[in-house]
């Protein structure tokens, strides 16, 4: 990996852990949409699997680090790691797409079923594994992180979507400069 392309990562992770403290909506009871998806679901869609799966899980670490040691943290960052990378995958298939509309939807289905994965289930297994709890009630605790981490991934990725042309367009210009 390049120095540049380590800073540019580095930069991603450091904006993961940033919008995930700084810019807490609550949800749910004592649950808050994970701002850092964003950041994920941009370097996923600009930059690659390994760099959005680099910045979902090294973000967690980190933010997780910050705020309350290690609790929580093996089973959100593995789980990060499955939604990185399947989204990464899916995101490559949607940018060969023609229609707008189409990637939105190819993306919004690749965010389901991955945090579905990634959450639901490798979060909640690995949750009773280190604290030997019962799955379907880890299951039940993390539908919560579910239904908020994939509202906040489809806006990235409509976000990353949308902005496509306007970012085209951007590079173009530079180059005609």
């Amino acid at each position: 990996m390049s120095s540049k392309k380590l800073c540019i990562n580095a930069l991603g992770i450091a904006l993961f852990v940033v919008l995930t403290l700084c810019l807490q909506v609550p949800v749910f009871e004592n649950y808050y949409l994970c701002l850092g998806y964003i950041a994920m679901a941009f370097y996923t869609y600009y930059f690659g699997i390994t760099s959005g799966t680099l910045v979902g899980a090294m973000g967690v670490l980190l933010y997780c680090l910050l705020t309350s040691g290690l609790r929580g943290m093996p089973g959100w960052m593995l789980g990060n790691i499955i939604i990185g990378v399947l989204c990464g995958y899916a995101a490559k298939y949607a940018k060969r797409l023609s229609y707008t509309w189409m990637k939105q939807v190819v993306m919004a289905i690749a965010v389901i079923l991955s945090t579905a994965i990634g959450i639901l289930i490798v979060k909640s297994m690995v949750e009773v594994i280190l604290y030997s709890l019962p799955f379907m009630q880890r299951i039940a605790n993390n539908i919560y992180a579910f239904v908020a981490d994939v509202i906040v991934l489809i806006i990235g990725f409509g976000i990353c979507i949308s902005g496509e042309g306007a970012l085209r367009k951007v590079g173009e210009m530079n180059e005609n400069e």
